[in-house]
């Protein structure tokens, strides 16, 4: 008889344990097929196109000067869609553990950007408006010392600028 019960207490633990695993398989995959929904698409024009995102920018380059290893400085870039369809920016990285992007359009603040960004964040610029990309640079992340260059990448939906890449230099004491 106590053979029997053990059997039992086994066959319910192995069973509730089944149970348990299969309702986090579920809810993981309910919270990704919401997240696959909610990206937003990218709308891709052609270089003939005439309705289209147009990317200007007036620098993809500044230079932070001299500071420390443990400062941290930030370089503003102003992006701004002069053509007739929103521009869509997306895919932002950085070269650098240390380096990190972060956009603002309309007051709103993207996520921070680094080097191993894997995001679906799709950022939206309407015709004749801008966003601010914010490079930002620390150092102490990554100790280094002496002249450094680092760089922001920028994907987008402007058939003349897919990517885009924004730099800061600086020297490190």
């Amino acid at each position: 008889m106590k053979s029997l019960s053990t059997e039992k207490i086994i066959f319910l633990i192995i069973g509730g344990l089944t149970v348990i695993i299969f309702i986090f398989i579920m809810i993981f995959s309910v919270n990704e097929s919401k997240q696959a929904q909610s990206q937003t698409p990218i709308v891709s024009y052609a270089q003939t196109d005439k309705d289209r995102p147009k990317l200007a920018v007036s620098s993809n380059f500044n230079d932070l000067g001299t500071m420390k290893v443990k400062d941290e400085k930030t370089a503003e870039f102003t992006l701004e869609n002069s053509g007739s369809k929103p521009l869509q920016l997306f895919k932002i990285s950085s070269s650098c553990d240390c380096t990190f992007g972060v956009v603002e359009i309309d007051g709103k603040i993207s996520p921070e950007f680094g080097m191993h960004a894997n995001n679906i964040w799709v950022g939206r610029v309407d015709p004749g408006k801008k966003a601010m990309l914010k490079v930002i640079y620390r150092p102490y992340i990554m100790p280094v010392s002496g002249a450094i260059t680092r760089d922001v990448y920028v994907q987008t939906n402007d058939p003349d600028n897919e990517r885009i890449t924004f730099t800061v230099k600086a020297f490190v004491e």
